[in-house]
């Protein structure tokens, strides 16, 4: 089995996290066009119930196993491997079919009475069977992780995106007539069979790889496996909670929006327009830059892990200081885009430019989410997962409670809901660095905060100077890429002189090489 370095690990998921939000993006798109603000409200109340469901399915095991997988890989223990694929699966098989059965019985209550839009029944029951599908993959992506192999789980999720956007038009369309909910039930569909491929895709590619063969000795193996259970718990379940956290105040927070908002007076027709254009069209803009982020967040919990098995305390640093260092840069140049031409990015991405005032007051802050994984990822690697746990609790707490304190007051509304979200991104990331810092000692240090600072104003300033040459211009799409590809160059530049990306680093880019030797 091919093993990547950390770095070129996180540049085959990167790369791949490309191409999949690309296609995810055309997906969105074909959606909201086809269905409607009203549509995407539906949609995008359901999918926070399916989270929920996935997080408790899944145990917190795909971080636990990539960690402990990499430690048992890396002393070369390869029935502890075993072991830790035999217990994993036994679990997810058993939870899946525990919340399955729990999601379909909850349905109606959820639909109703939570949610306050029956609407919601239908999308909620069609996605119910992925939960099993996305259990088992999860198990194979975390072994695969663990083996610093990252190319199973890439052209998985290539294959995932391609095979939902072929879906997804023709079953919106063939169920459109029938009604808005019928047609969101038809998205939920499209989902499923792109899940189900992935996971096609990631068996066979474990059945071509493995040295392990399961089924020999299996229940020998798993009465052995005492030890095994409890050290994956010991990260699974701090995992969980964190995952629960997130999951479950993504759960409430439509529930929330919807009570809220109705005792500010607006209808529940309007609160479900209001909420997709903020889940639906704002949320998808400035989670844009997370594929980079979240890539480089599943590269690092098995290479820290690794080192930490290791004693390899410099290069645990390094790591977390690497990592931050790419988020940041992807993240820069994100915000400075979507905060300077968010009329531009909406109306031609989705016809309309409603929602840009959102994108305003949340973009800046929102630089912080794109540290805020591999944060998150180090703390889980290094067995504080549950201080990772507490620090996510209290950012949830907290915006759940300002959002109803802000959305129920006329005043704001949804903007209040912004507020919030804005509140629990910039709390959690602070939290994790200060546990970090107390952990292992670990500072961002001053000369690259300088850095950054100087990264983003000078990047503005070229940013507000060719937004300005722009509207001078008869304006079209193909000129507003020109001008974003022009900043992008210049921004990369930009990066180059500061020396914000190393030599070293350069040259693990296989089509880079040549240059940089």
């Amino acid at each position: 089995m091919t093993k990547q370095t950390f770095l070129q690990g996180a540049l085959i998921l990167i790369f791949a996290g490309m191409i999949t939000r690309f296609l995810g993006f055309i997906n969105r798109i074909v959606v909201a066009r086809l269905m409607g603000e009203e549509g995407i409200g539906i949609y995008m109340m359901a999918l926070p119930t399916l989270f929920l469901v996935i997080a408790l399915t899944q145990l917190g095991l795909p971080v636990a196993i990539s960690k402990r997988v990499a430690e048992a890989d890396a002393m070369n223990n390869q029935a502890k491997v075993k072991q830790i694929l035999i217990v994993s699966l036994i679990l997810t098989g058993i939870s899946s079919v525990i919340f399955t059965t729990a999601m379909i019985i909850a349905v109606p209550f959820i639909a109703t009475t939570l949610l306050n839009d029956d609407r919601t029944l239908l999308p909620l029951l069609a996605i119910s069977p992925i939960v099993p599908i996305i259990a088992i993959s999860s198990v194979l992506r975390g072994y695969f992780q663990g083996k610093q192999n990252m190319k199973p789980q890439s052209y998985s999720q290539v294959l995932e995106q391609i095979v939902r956007i072929t879906c997804v038009a023709f079953f919106v369309n063939l169920l459109l007539p029938f009604g808005l909910e019928y047609a969101a039930a038809g998205a939920m569909f499209s989902v499923i069979l792109g899940e189900f491929a992935s996971l096609l895709y990631m068996i066979l590619s474990f059945r071509r790889n493995k040295k392990i063969k399961i089924r020999k000795n299996f229940f020998a193996y798993l009465k052995s496996s005492q030890t095994t259970l409890r050290e994956l718990l010991s990260i699974a379940l701090p995992s969980t909670g964190s995952r629960l956290v997130g999951s479950f105040s993504n759960f409430l927070e439509p529930i929330l929006v919807a009570q809220s908002l109705s005792i500010a007076g607006f209808s529940s027709i309007i609160a479900t327009r209001l909420y997709g254009e903020l889940t639906g069209y704002v949320l998808p803009l400035l989670f844009l830059p997370t594929f980079i982020t979240h890539s480089l967040s599943i590269a690092l919990v098995p290479s820290i892990a690794e080192a930490d098995a290791k004693r390899q305390e410099q290069l645990i640093h390094y790591r977390i200081h690497q990592s931050i260092r790419i988020s940041f840069a992807s993240g820069a140049i994100a915000t400075i885009v979507i905060f300077l031409f968010s009329s531009e990015l909406l109306t031609y991405m989705y016809g309309t430019d409603n929602a840009s005032k959102y994108l305003i007051l949340m973009a800046p802050f929102y630089i912080l989410l794109y540290i805020q994984a591999p944060l998150q990822a180090t703390l889980q690697a290094l067995d504080l997962a549950r201080p990772a746990m507490w620090n996510s609790l209290i950012g949830a707490f907290m915006k759940l409670f300002i959002l109803f304190f802000l959305a129920s007051n006329a005043s704001f509304g949804i903007m209040g809901v912004a507020i919030a979200m804005i509140v629990g991104v910039v709390l959690v990331t602070l939290l994790h660095l200060a546990t970090l810092k107390k952990a292992i000692q670990y500072a961002i240090p001053l000369k690259d905060i300088c850095k950054m600072i100087f990264l983003l104003v000078s990047t503005w300033g070229i940013g507000v100077f060719l937004r300005d040459y722009y509207h001078t211009l008869q304006a079209n799409i193909f000129i507003f890429l020109l001008i974003l590809l022009a900043l992008i160059v210049i921004y990369i530049i930009i990066l180059l002189l500061l020396k914000f990306i190393t030599k070293d680093e350069l040259k693990q880019i296989p089509f880079l090489q040549k240059f940089v030797s």
